[in-house]
């Protein structure tokens, strides 16, 4: 028997700039992903780290940022979140502008709490981007691998 490849799915969600924006999307996020069939370790991993991205928009992001974007994207083998904003951005002096750059040689546990968001990422998912410049905004794309179980719905409906 021959099985599908699971069908992509795309969603986009728009929060405003405010602290309830996090655990809002914590949920919507979350739920979807399990209603989807995604495993609860992964979903757990994918949630976190986008959790640290946000957090990052309403910290780091500034006053003139109104609201921002978690966009989804779930295929055959893996899932993609991205968090956007359309703030300043980042300069070259402003620090890393792939986060595979940021303090990649320091253990998490050494890292000042302030600085810990995309070592957390890191920890959590496959791979961690950040595009940012100024002018543009920042977006944050994080990328996990996922072992879809032959009962997942999206399997079952194709």
């Amino acid at each position: 028997m021959r099985v599908k490849p699971v069908p992509d799915v795309k969603f986009c969600l728009v929060f405003r700039c405010e602290t309830i924006s996090v655990p809002v999307m914590r949920r919507v996020l979350g739920d979807t992903l399990r209603g989807l069939g995604v495993d609860e370790e992964s979903v757990s991993d994918i949630l976190l780290a986008a959790t640290e991205a946000c957090t990052n928009v309403l910290t780091h992001g500034g006053r003139q940022i109104r609201d921002y974007a978690v966009v989804t994207s779930l295929g055959a083998v893996g899932c993609q979140v991205e968090v956007a904003d359309d703030g300043v951005g980042l300069g070259p002096a402003d620090g890393p502008r792939d986060a595979a750059e940021a303090d990649q040689r320091t253990p998490l546990a050494q890292l000042p709490e302030s600085g810990r968001g995309l070592a957390v990422m890191r920890a959590c998912v496959d791979t961690v981007t950040l595009d940012s410049r100024p002018g543009h905004g920042t977006i944050v794309t994080l990328r996990k691998h996922i072992s879809w179980p032959e009962d997942a719905p999206l399997r079952a409906a194709s």
